[in-house]
């Protein structure tokens, strides 16, 4: 398993079917959906499914979302990370997507955004993009808080699934410009 980065308090790191039960019970929870089409999973085949799918995508793009892991006890506590978008969203194509999804009894710790910074500084370092992507259902508050609170910009709104989405960007002078130290 592959370590990508380490916070203060996280572990970013490949997702693994050793994540299964923490995948369960971070997509079968109707609260963690409520703003992502509210179709929480089931059962642990649909869980094993999504981490298929997005170690496919590790070997299809070379990046997906990660497992974030609490360093205090090695639990996992959600993802956070990449997911590179293909399809045409929102008169947009080939670009990175920055997201973030927590087991409910970790919200409101700072993960989300302490996760989110991270990735954005592997992004424009690392993978050496100018410009980073996040989408964020209008009506989530915290999610659209976290991506203004990480130096992310509104560009526009526009209908996904129906659904009013805000669309999100930052580019690499303008995160350096707010990250470098005096």
């Amino acid at each position: 398993m592959k370590i990508h980065i380490e916070t203060e308090r996280l572990i970013l790191r490949d997702l693994t079917e050793q994540d299964l039960q923490g995948i369960f019970e971070l997509d079968s929870d109707s609260k963690v959906h409520s703003y992502l089409g509210n179709k929480p999973i089931k059962t642990l085949k649909e869980a094993k499914e999504i981490i298929d799918i997005i170690i496919l995508q590790y070997r299809k793009n070379g990046i997906g979302r990660w497992a974030v892991i609490e360093k205090e006890n090695g639990n996992f506590i959600g993802w956070s990370g990449f997911k590179y978008i293909n399809d045409l969203i929102n008169d947009r194509t080939q670009y990175y997507d920055l997201g973030y999804r927590f087991i409910k009894k970790y919200w409101g710790k700072g993960f989300a955004t302490e996760s989110a910074k991270a990735c954005l500084n592997f992004g424009f370092n690392k993978l050496e993009q100018k410009d980073i992507f996040a989408i964020a259902d209008s009506r989530n508050l915290a999610s659209n808080k976290i991506l203004r609170k990480i130096g992310m910009t509104s560009i526009n709104e526009f209908d996904y699934e129906n659904v009013p989405h805000n669309f999100y960007e930052i580019n690499k002078s303008n995160w350096i410009k707010n990250h470098s130290k005096p």
